[in-house]
């Protein structure tokens, strides 16, 4: 019954906006596409892009509109941050095989995770520290990740990520009816609040699908000795590098040097 609730279409076509791409032909050398599999004739799609063989791996859980290959023209400054940038697309996305569901995304993401260490070391990446990251609708998978998986994890940031799905789900026009009948599945706060590993949160402040209220809340929920906040002035869900790519970057690498 749960799933039958959180795979609504009535939620998932409003949560879930896929594109489809190819894995890249000719990717520079220090870009490797491929797949993960994650249940039975299902494999998420993902892209690399490796810094340095002994740079730290940021996990990047993308928003609900993005596939790996928009970060193809991002991925030099999460370079010059000091990470090498491993995005993951979700089911129905990019070249993942599946379709985008609610009750299998978390479950997922600890499949992902699980597979890191050898699509790292299959590119002569050993050792390295590892933090996940999600942007919106991927601070889910990060905050569940950050709640189940500590011990593989450095750290945890959380771009324009939200504290309770309810509240997001009517900002996405998600009928009231129907809302009352989905159990919080998310859970974000609650697993910020269990977590004691770094934290970076990162909102815009003019945030209007995710008010920046969020993004404090998940920060002050934290019971991390080490958290830090950047709130950017002007910026709204999907500008944050417009209006402060410098603070951005710079948080993040200060983040990633402190826990690496």
């Amino acid at each position: 019954m749960l799933p039958k609730l959180l795979d609504n279409p009535l939620i998932v076509n409003n949560l879930f906006y896929p594109r489809s791409a190819r894995p890249g032909e000719n990717n520079p050398p220090n870009v490797y596409d491929g797949t993960i599999p994650v249940a039975e004739e299902v494999a998420l799609g993902y892209r690399l892009y490796v810094h340095t063989a002994d740079s730290p791996v940021l996990l990047y859980f993308h928003g609900n509109g993005e596939i790996a290959p928009d970060y193809d023209s991002m991925a030099e400054l999460f370079h010059d941050a000091g990470v090498s940038l491993l995005v993951v697309d979700y089911r129905g996305y990019g070249w993942s095989s599946g379709k985008p569901l609610i009750s299998t995304l978390l479950a997922d993401a600890e499949a992902v995770l699980k597979a890191v260490p050898d699509i790292v070391k299959r590119v002569g990446i050993t050792n390295a520290a590892l933090f996940v990251m999600g942007r919106s609708l991927g601070s889910a998978p990060a905050a569940h990740l950050a709640s189940q998986q500590p011990d593989a994890l450095r750290g945890v940031i959380i771009e324009s990520g939200f504290a309770h799905e309810p509240s997001l789900f009517r900002r996405l026009m998600i009928p009231e009816d129907l809302l009352k009948q989905v159990p919080s599945v998310f859970g974000n706060v609650g697993k910020i609040a269990g977590s004691h590993l770094p934290l970076l949160v990162i909102h815009g402040e003019n945030d209007t699908l995710i008010p920046v209220e969020n993004g404090q809340t998940l920060f002050d929920a934290s019971p991390a000795e080490a958290k830090m906040l950047l709130r950017i002035p002007g910026a709204g869900h999907n500008d944050l590098l417009i209006y402060g790519i410098g603070p951005y970057f710079a948080v993040l690498l200060q983040f990633v040097k402190a826990h690496s």
